[in-house]
């Protein structure tokens, strides 16, 4: 198969071919030869049927006029000016047929062909501008192939018995801290309340909390609904309107905004505060603790506070990064993967990745972009 590098080489030199081959007659010359031809062949097509035979002299005489205004005061560097003239004395006949009309195309032929130069040309140019898009593409799909075997090959290089649990270990305490502490804010608590520590969320990028809805934001800020914790207000949602009548004053807009909002009451719970595992790039740790610090303090005790203060201090440790790969390694490799490392095709893979992505590379410096 062809890679990129070598389509674009094969591009560039046809591109190169077809434009000598205009340029030693010169485009402009070209150009004017082709409207010629193109505008005489149409001629040739709308007339055939018309200006040919006897009784159609009013056709003819218009396709005979027709004609000397195509081919009178050519240019003397026209292309292929004699062959012009040749097919118009040819024309001036008193009675033309569909033979002569046919062989008026076979006279024009050669006009056809250095015509034909600028089509070529014109199409290598299109073809060239598509190898070197696909080049570019190409290259940039090898480059995240690269990435991703150079990460592989970073994971098979990890210490697999390193004591992980280092980081493992006060991780989970804060994960499962935080995760008791919202679900019990989310029992507990009025829904007004915890979905407006959910909507302050938004300040905060890292803590990727789904904005509760306006609606429903807006209907549990101004009914006394929204005194009711998120599970009270699930059960009402699925009350009959008789029934849920003798406890909200208006059923249909708890129906509006609780009924049509279930699933995402539902889920609502403390993973985007979680840490989770494998843990994230030791310079990402203390970012992230900083924003969570900042939504826990609407609903959590000093116990989860301090517990994700264990969790920052993590990111200090000299040997974080090493058993940060472990961790990696441990979850993210497959027994495909582990066998292609061992076997040495990752490193041939990436090696191969790697020659590929120079070669386009010098190719699209070679050949400059149109």
């Amino acid at each position: 198969m062809v890679d990129a590098a070598q389509r674009l080489h094969e591009a560039a030199t046809q591109r190169r071919q077809a434009r000598e081959r205009v340029d030693a007659i010169g485009e402009a010359d070209l150009r004017r030869c082709r409207e010629l031809y193109r505008e005489l062949h149409d001629l040739l097509d709308r007339y055939e049927d018309t200006a040919t035979g006897s009784g159609n002299f009013e056709a003819y005489t218009e396709f005979e006029g027709r004609v000397a205004e195509l081919t009178e005061d050519l240019e003397d560097d026209l292309p292929e000016r004699e062959t012009f003239e040749a097919v118009d004395d040819y024309l001036q006949q008193r009675r033309l047929s569909e033979s002569d009309f046919e062989t008026a195309r076979r006279k024009l032929q050669p006009v056809g062909e250095v015509a034909d130069r600028l089509d070529d040309w014109e199409d290598a140019r299109e073809r060239y501008r598509t190898a070197r898009r696909d080049a570019r593409k190409r290259l940039g799909d090898l480059t995240e192939r690269i990435d991703d075997l150079e990460r592989l090959r970073r994971l098979g290089e990890a210490d697999l018995d390193a004591p992980v649990a280092r980081l493992r270990d006060p991780i989970e305490r804060y994960d499962e801290a935080v995760s008791e502490a919202f679900d019990e804010f989310r029992s507990s608590a009025p829904a007004r309340e915890v979905l407006s520590a959910v909507a302050r969320a938004d300040a905060f990028p890292l803590v990727e909390f789904q904005s509760p809805p306006d609606d429903l934001l807006d209907y549990v800020g101004s009914h006394d609904a929204g005194e009711e914790p998120i599970p009270k207000l699930l059960e009402y949602a699925d009350y009959s309107a008789s029934k849920l009548d003798h406890y909200v004053a208006d059923t249909a807009a708890l129906k509006r905004a609780v009924g049509t909002r279930r699933t995402y009451l539902r889920t609502l719970d403390a993973g985007p505060l979680t840490v989770g595992w494998p843990p994230p790039p030791a310079d990402h740790l203390p970012w992230l603790a900083r924003e969570y610090r900042s939504v826990l303090s609407g609903f959590a005790g000093e116990a989860v506070v301090t517990a994700l203060r264990d969790v920052r201090a993590l990111a200090r440790r000299e040997d974080y990064d090493r058993l940060r790969e472990s961790a990696l390694a441990r979850a993210e490799l497959t027994e495909s993967e582990r066998e292609r490392l061992a076997s040495g095709a990752v490193e041939e893979e990436l090696s191969a990745a790697r020659e590929e992505r120079a070669d386009i590379e010098d190719a699209l410096a070679e050949h400059e972009a149109l």
